[in-house]
């Protein structure tokens, strides 16, 4: 028996999703009134209109500035968006700060793949080959192995592929993504650059993952 859809029902989804009423009513009715299953429902569908505005163009937007705590990492970000409308609300700038903290924890060196340098990529897996035959791989295993090994890499240096530092359960591609179907627009990272103070000298390591890390848990607290 199909359950009834009550305006309670449908409040207390709008009230946790933001999504337009009859989006709620449809859910609810699909779900069978199951509040949780109405969330993944509505969730599935804002991805999947995300991806067909992926298209659209998307020539406004901002460029900002992040400069981390300690004055060491600086990061200057474009993000683009369909109006300026769009630019201008909280849930884009909270974005744009997420993913310049993400740059400067996590040091990415491209936004996508195919931004890579072809020659490292190249380089990467040459060792990654090498390393496996001394390892006594079979070889016919080898190149199945090094394109395992090669994701990874790719998972670790492209910034839409990382983790993301605020939770590692979500990439940055699926916090952007996630920020389409809210907003209701197009939008991409298009590019950044990172200093780092000393770049390049002689100087001891640091791990700012751990220190961004450590800064949210104590923001938290």
């Amino acid at each position: 028996m199909a359950i009834t859809v009550t305006p309670v029902m449908i409040k207390e989804l709008r009230e946790r999703t933001a999504a337009g009423l009859m989006d709620c009513k449809k859910a609810l009715t699909e779900t069978d009134g199951d509040i949780d299953k109405a969330i993944e429902f509505l969730r599935k569908k804002g991805l999947a209109n995300a991806a067909k505005k992926a298209g659209r163009l998307a020539s406004e937007g901002v460029v900002t500035a992040y400069v981390h705590s300690n004055n060491r990492v600086g990061v200057l970000l474009e993000v683009n968006c369909e109006t300026d409308f769009v630019a201008q609300t909280p849930d884009f700038k909270q974005f744009c700060a997420d993913v310049s903290m993400q740059i400067a924890a996590m040091n990415p060196a491209a936004v996508r793949r195919e931004d890579m340098d072809t020659t490292k990529v190249e380089s990467e897996r040459a060792l990654l080959r090498e390393k496996a035959l001394a390892e006594g791989k079979p070889e016919k295993m080898v190149d199945k192995i090094v394109d395992g090994q090669i994701n990874k890499f790719y998972s670790e240096s492209v910034l839409l592929e990382q983790k993301f530092v605020k939770d590692d359960k979500k990439t940055i591609e699926q916090i952007q993504q996630e920020l389409v179907a809210k907003l209701g627009e197009n939008i991409k990272i298009r590019r950044f650059t990172r200093y780092e103070l000393g770049e390049g000298l002689e100087k001891k390591s640091e791990d700012f993952a751990a220190e961004v890390a450590a800064q949210i848990a104590a923001a938290k607290a």
